[in-house]
């Protein structure tokens, strides 16, 4: 009798879930990041040592970025550079002018996006269940973020807002639908596409901070907070490492329209965390958070 496997498009949905795991548990360090560095000096401080990471991961494993083939590499830089350096200066903006509630509303556009984006140029064609999963699974996250959230008295700039963050679900819509094209129609593997996705987004990010005249790295906060660098190591391990590592398995295995509805379910994964820390969670919070797992399974039923 044979064991039982599970399929291709099963593991995804695990890896894409491990996923928003990791970013949930990794934003309680790069929050903590956030009251001491500026945004931009995380970004590239993260990018930089997870693409050293990777890069040795790689090397160990004896692979390489040699001889890839072209067009699936070009669709990885522009992926990587749509997603990463527009697509998360854009959140950041959006988190600005609207706060976070608002922000986290804007960016459950980009599962159905990621839909119709995939049905047009890859045709990926998911089934009507698929779709009310992934309503459903929106729908009970968009319940916890507005029951959670408090904004208080943040300033808000709407059409700038609405602005930054519908160019944000847009630009991660593309970069989802480009990595999966990638993906599947050339020999790149999860961990090569991690790198090159990273490194083109870091080379840009790098770019434009020196033409802003910006610093790059923050050293003599880092030598002067040692813990700093300890939240750093822990929130980059987790939040970009493996994670984006397990978002591109997931994005290779599974219809991309479930990928993002499952990689959107991070807001959830923040409730037992917080309950951990001593935090009241309310039964509206955990009647949202039931009624996205509903969603959930009905992506794979």
């Amino acid at each position: 009798m044979n064991a039982w496997m599970p399929s291709a498009s099963l593991v995804g949905g695990a890896a894409a879930l491990s996923a928003a795991f990791l970013w949930a548990l990794a934003s309680i360090w790069f929050s903590r990041l956030g009251q001491h560095l500026p945004v931009i000096q995380i970004n590239l401080l993260k990018g930089f040592l997870a693409l050293l990471i990777l890069t040795m991961v790689l090397t160990v494993n004896g692979g390489t970025l040699a001889a890839l083939p072209f067009q699936p590499l070009l669709m990885l830089v522009i992926s990587g550079i749509v997603g990463i350096t527009i697509g998360d200066t854009a959140y950041l903006r959006a988190l600005q002018s609207l706060g976070a509630r608002r922000t986290l509303l804007l960016a459950n556009l980009a599962p159905p996006m990621v839909g119709l984006i995939a049905w047009a140029f890859l045709d990926e064609r998911l089934l009507l269940r698929a779709w009310l999963g992934i309503f459903l699974t929106l729908g009970g996250i968009t319940w916890v973020i507005v029951e959670r959230t408090q904004e208080g008295s943040h300033s808000i700039n709407l059409r700038t807002g609405l602005w930054f963050g519908f160019l944000a679900a847009l630009c991660q819509s593309v970069a989802v639908v480009l990595s999966r094209a990638a993906l599947t129609r050339s020999p790149i593997d999860a961990l090569q596409s991690t790198i090159v996705r990273l490194g083109a987004a870091l080379l840009v990010l790098t770019l434009w901070s020196r033409a802003r005249q910006q610093s790059i790295l923050p050293w003599r906060a880092l030598v002067a907070q040692p813990r700093l660098i300890v939240w750093l190591l822990t929130a980059t391990l987790l939040g970009t490492v493996l994670a984006m590592w397990l978002q591109q398995i997931a994005i290779d295995l599974t219809p991309v329209g479930i990928v993002q509805t499952l990689l959107s379910t991070s807001p959830l994964f923040i409730l037992p965390i917080v309950a951990l820390q001593g935090e009241q969670i309310s039964r509206r919070a955990v009647a949202g958070a039931l009624v996205a797992l509903v969603g959930v399974g009905l992506l794979y039923l």
